[in-house]
């Protein structure tokens, strides 16, 4: 596609049926917002201009989308989908091109769809081209009229202007279409709101250019259920469910295991290696990356988290961590913000790690605290060990050398420093900076020698 394209994304209504204070095209599927996932679809399309028409709480969905190189325009109030194209006439003003209009509460659309739609409105040049599909149960859709061949589109109505016999038109409208700009403003200004909705409907265009002969053409979906809107909840739970099922089918032929596609969840943006198992109950958020040859699951949560190649993380929640390759983890590991875990190291069981740097071989077998620490290479916390970062005014940090042995049950209370090869009995509190190679017990800790025991 080599002609310049314009874009309006339709999103100024309230959709009242999400029952929500909330836009709803700012509900989420799957880590994403609505219109983002059709921004998204559009942007590989290589856009000259993208306009965005807002309306209801249009300032929240300006700051949601302020990341992306958009125009807005405002429809206020908001009187049909007609109404709302109107108002990107000043956006446009100067452009002569195909305009792709879509709604941004359809967020499974797919490029490829979008950029077929495109291809083909500009191959055959129609006044219009209209994305339809074909449903077994078109209620609650607007229907499609083509011509007696088949190859033009007459007219659309909406399912509340249908007459009774007219129920049973499979093909349906997307709501997404390509117009010639600037001509299609010249029609929006002849649309009126004789409908049941009271409303200036946009596929009113259709039927006015049919009428003066002009051509619209159908291009129709392969999967119907790319053009499927979000109306309610009902709706938003079931686009999660296709849409799972692509983004998992997508790794899998891209050589990852997922053992029970049906409950494991990997929101868009997810980058797996090959070679990788995901077992059950799993959920991959946000911006994270999995190395190849990795395990992961039963029932484990990552959420903006790099995982290296080798690791294993068995029933644990990981948020904003780095885990490096050959790391083993839980199960029952909580590992929060900030936390860096070196090649080869161990967290086990009940183990809470914050803003924490663990070195290469260490290890955290069980119930364990470690905050704001800093361990060297090949050291060995005991269970029940707690770092106490906080005097109740500040977080304060502990740094341990290489090969470090905590006893159980000791407390380290930060700010400490323990050198390299130095050591704590079991139930020790340590108060103060331990030298190297240096032994402390008791409470307070204190140096242990042979001699005195």
């Amino acid at each position: 596609m080599k002609e310049k394209l314009a874009v309006v994304i339709l999103a100024a209504g309230q959709g009242t049926r999400m029952k929500s204070e909330k836009p709803k095209v700012l509900h989420e599927l799957m880590g994403k917002t609505l219109i983002r996932h059709v921004l998204d679809a559009v942007l590989p399309l290589q856009p000259e201009k993208i306009s965005v028409i807002v309306g209801y709480q249009g300032e929240e969905i300006r700051k949601e989308l302020q990341d992306y190189c958009v125009s807005f325009a405002d429809q206020k109030p908001q009187l049909g989908t007609g109404h709302a194209l109107q108002q990107a006439q000043a956006e446009l003003d100067g452009f002569n091109g195909p305009v792709l209009v879509l709604c941004g509460d359809t967020p499974l659309l797919s490029t490829k769809s979008l950029g077929g739609l495109v291809d083909n409105h500009l191959a055959a040049r129609p006044a219009a081209t209209v994305l339809t599909a074909k449903m077994e149960n078109p209620t609650g859709y607007g229907r499609v009229f083509r011509s007696e061949d088949g190859k033009q589109i007459l007219k659309i109505a909406e399912q509340k202007d249908l007459y009774p016999a007219e129920e049973a038109i499979k093909e349906i409208n997307s709501g997404t279409y390509v117009f010639q700009s600037p001509e299609v403003f010249s029609v929006l200004k002849q649309l009126n709101t004789d409908n049941k909705q009271g409303e200036y409907y946009l596929t009113d265009v259709v039927r006015i250019w049919t009428e003066k002969g002009k051509s619209v053409f159908p291009f129709t979906a392969v999967d119907y259920r790319e053009i499927l809107g979000i109306n309610d909840r009902v709706d938003l739970s079931r686009a999660g469910l296709f849409l799972r099922e692509k983004i998992n089918r997508e790794h899998q032929k891209n050589g990852v295991t997922i053992e029970d596609p049906a409950h494991t969840y990997i929101e868009a943006g997810v980058v797996i290696a090959p070679d990788t198992v995901i077992r059950p109950g799993t959920f991959l958020q946000g911006n994270t990356e999995v190395g190849g040859n990795v395990v992961l699951g039963p029932h484990t949560t990552l959420i903006d988290t790099r995982v290296g190649s080798g690791s294993s993380i068995l029933k644990s929640h990981v948020q904003e961590a780095d885990i490096g390759p050959d790391c083993s983890v839980g199960p029952y590991a909580h590992l929060r913000p900030g936390t860096v875990l070196d090649r080869g190291v161990r967290v086990g069981d009940f183990v809470e790690i914050k803003k924490s740097f663990i070195g290469e071989g260490s290890k955290i077998p069980h119930l364990a605290y470690v905050g704001d620490a800093t361990l060297g290479p090949d050291c060995n916390i005991g269970a029940g060990t707690i770092f106490a970062n906080y005097d109740g005014q500040k977080k304060n940090p502990t740094f341990l050398g290489r090969e470090v042995f905590i006893g159980s049950n000791s407390t380290l209370v930060a700010p400490l420093r323990m050198g390299d090869f130095s050591r704590t009995g079991a139930g020790s509190v340590v108060t103060r900076d331990v030298g190297e190679n240096i032994t402390v017990v008791g409470v307070p800790a204190r140096p242990f020698s042979p001699k005195n025991e």
